[in-house]
């Protein structure tokens, strides 16, 4: 049977996505390979979050022509949905698929016969009002920790956003398919799950009609035995209640770490990006997670030079962020997406201006991060090791997401370890000192 790889663009969710694909493609007979292993075909999941990202998937494309001339080039994901007509005309390309079409992948092109020079490439991507059905997703066999899709699409109008046009509206499976999918992944081994979504927090959608609640699905799944540690990747600060603090704060499983979007530090920002919330609230969740969780994670993502943010207003920001006690920024460059109600608003900010800010921000970042691992020293924790090795140093992360580096040693692959925090080397990394045998293995 014929060669598959995938290459994934973007967020965790396309890598759930990409890996169930894949498992259908296995089911099919066919042999999933890495990308530079020769495959037949190609299957590109892609984003467009950026401007950046949509380029990225033309070299991936050429990247693939290298590898094999003949090999079949089929597109899916955000881009593939905003933009059919544009991805197909990329040379190189044989199919485009849209968000309704790309879980029937296997089953709408039969052959996987290259498409004949001078041909154009098949388009099969309805309008994204098609995007109903829900698919619940997870990665396996990719790295030590699962990344399980719980929600997909999004309601939310924000200013700078395509992903409701790219993925539909919110839309959820039952909580007891995903409790299954859980102990299916737990019976693989797997030690940590990562639940992932476009808008996790509106988790109980199915047909515009809410049946359940992100609070009801992490309380199921902190009951499933056989996983150590459930994550939760991202969640809107105005869907954050107190009762899901609470609970993860007592819980037996979930990570004692949040990863809460702000975007804007400053209320007339959030105002022209449509957000649902003001810098008050954010204010009083990170307040309400440090004072049950005092050794909690928190990392926030932030968008520099959106139309409107004046150098005033970015100063708001930068303040605001400076005095918040959170852990680390994901800072995100604004670029232009057609379709945006942004695209309006004045007045625009130059690029240089732009990348000043960002560059203010991920400094910023640098010492908040150093900071919060400095906090730590001196503390024990668990530790789950993973399948990555850098410089003959292997690496794991904590449940608070203090990312841990020892010398390499296969049998601690998939283990968890307790340790306490020993020094921050050159790196940036946490050494530590193995609690249970007080022998250091840094």
């Amino acid at each position: 049977m014929k060669k598959v790889a995938f290459y994934t663009l973007g967020c965790k969710l396309n890598y759930s996505e990409s890996s169930s694909i894949g498992r259908m493609f296995e089911d099919k007979g066919y042999t999933k390979v890495e990308f530079n292993e020769n495959p037949d075909i190609f299957i590109i999941n892609t984003c467009s979050v950026t401007e950046n990202a949509d380029k990225k998937c033309r070299k991936i494309v050429r990247e693939a022509q290298k590898i094999n001339a003949d090999g079949y080039v089929a597109i899916i994901g955000c881009y593939a949905q905003l933009k059919p007509k544009e991805i197909s005309e990329i040379p190189g390309v044989d199919a485009v698929l849209g968000a309704a079409e790309k879980f029937r992948l296997v089953e709408l092109i039969d052959t996987f016969e290259k498409t004949p020079s001078g041909q154009p490439a098949q388009v099969i991507a309805s309008t994204i009002d098609h995007a109903v059905e829900y698919h619940t997703s997870y990665s396996l066999n990719d790295r030590t920790r699962t990344f399980l899709k719980v929600q997909d699409g999004c309601d939310y109008p924000c200013a700078y956003c395509t992903i409701p046009l790219a993925r539909g509206k919110s839309r959820s499976d039952s909580i007891e398919n995903i409790v299954k999918a859980a102990r299916d992944i737990a019976s693989r081994d797997v030690k940590e799950i990562v639940l992932t979504g476009v808008n996790i927090g509106d988790f109980g959608l199915r047909n515009g009609v809410r049946e359940e609640t992100f609070l009801d699905l992490i309380k199921a799944l902190d009951e499933v035995e056989g996983i150590e540690r459930f994550r939760i990747s991202s969640i809107e600060p105005n869907l954050l209640t107190d009762e899901i603090i609470e609970f993860v704060a007592q819980s037996k499983r979930f990570a004692p770490h949040f990863h809460i979007p702000l975007q804007s530090g400053s209320n007339k920002v959030l105002g022209l990006m449509k957000r649902r919330y003001k810098r008050e609230l954010y204010t009083e969740r990170v307040a309400k997670i440090k004072a049950l969780m005092p050794d909690c994670c928190i990392g926030v993502d932030v968008i520099v030079g959106h139309p409107g943010e004046t150098k005033e207003l970015f100063e708001e920001t930068y303040h605001f962020l400076n005095e918040l006690e959170v852990s680390y920024l994901h800072v995100f460059t604004y670029s232009e997406r057609e379709n945006t109600t942004a695209l309006a608003i004045r007045p625009i900010v130059s690029k240089s201006e732009r990348a000043e800010r960002s560059k203010m921000l991920h400094i910023l970042s640098d010492k908040k991060k150093r900071f919060f691992y400095e906090s730590q020293i001196g503390k024990e924790s668990k530790v789950l090791f993973e399948d990555e090795v850098q410089n003959g140093r292997m690496l794991g992360f904590t449940g608070n997401y203090v990312r841990v580096a020892v010398k390499y040693d296969p049998l601690l692959i998939n283990e968890t370890k307790d340790v306490r925090f020993d020094h921050i080397n050159p790196e940036g990394l946490m050494e530590v000192t193995e609690v249970a045998e007080e022998i250091l293995v840094h």
